[in-house]
């Protein structure tokens, strides 16, 4: 199949209105169709984001370095991560990892990765890049010291399998930072969040991206009928985290979830 066809196959539509009527996170399929979701979108995913949180996302990714407390010589695995804008974010943090992976599952998001260029004004970590699956990590126990999310554990097929993976390769005592969307608890402001990302952002972002998969309709539901704050801090403290502490970021669009591997 030739680069061009297999683009096509890809962009067709993944996510129907009934799959996601009826919640996307009990599809049987989801894993299969989250992979063909990005392949579609790849190449406008960085330029949707930045647009649609209206630049917040790079205030959201600092956060997120910020609260993994990296340390000289750590050891960085930022899984699903998609076109690297986080796992930049780690390689350049302040003090230096030693290393920094991006594992994601979806070869034409890393082939975005693998172009992006890296800040010349920064002295930065090595990077290496993965092709792997969130529910089966190529990777040794206690291989990490920081194991980082963004906006990627409500796309696995059993989030609670996942978190287990990343206490294996964590070390003890290593940090764990999930950074995903919620919904705001402030009404006004949930209101109108909801307004934006279930009538406005899915259209003007599926233009952007020229979509037809589905993929910014699917967005909205998966947060929607994803766990919750209290549900997420169950299922890690169940797969061996303690010390779980909850940030929301701009009005609680986002939340960070940062735990220790006890």
């Amino acid at each position: 199949m030739t680069a061009s066809l297999s683009r096509e196959r890809d962009n067709a539509a993944v996510w129907t209105s009934a799959d996601l009527a009826s919640g996307p996170h009990a599809d049987a399929a989801k894993a299969e169709k989250v992979r063909r979701m990005f392949a579609a979108i790849a190449r406008r995913y960085d330029l949707n984001n930045t647009l649609h949180s209206f630049g917040r996302d790079a205030a959201w990714r600092r956060a997120a370095v910020r609260l993994a407390g990296v340390r000289d010589g750590d050891e960085v695995l930022d899984v699903a991560c998609g076109t690297g804008a986080l796992t930049r974010a780690f390689a350049s943090a302040r003090p230096a990892p030693a290393r920094v992976v991006g594992a994601d599952f979806t070869a034409e998001m890393l082939d975005v990765a693998r172009e992006r260029p890296r800040d010349p004004r920064r002295r930065a970590a090595p990077i290496e890049y993965r092709l792997a699956d969130a529910m089966a990590l190529p990777f040794p126990d206690s291989s990490f010291d920081v194991v980082s999310i963004a906006f990627g554990i409500r796309n696995v097929a059993d989030p609670a399998a996942v978190l287990r993976e990343f206490r294996r390769v964590l070390r003890p005592g290593g940090r764990l930072v999930v950074l995903e969307f919620d919904r705001p608890r402030i009404a006004p402001i949930a209101w109108l969040n909801d307004l934006y990302t279930a009538r406005v952002m899915p259209v003007s972002a599926s233009l952007i991206a020229g979509d037809r998969s589905g993929a910014y309709r699917y967005l909205p539901r998966s947060v929607a009928t994803f766990a919750s704050r209290a549900e997420m801090a169950r299922m890690l403290a169940a797969s061996g985290f303690v010390s779980v502490a909850q940030t929301p970021l701009t009005f609680g669009v986002c939340v960070i979830h940062r735990a220790i591997a006890g």
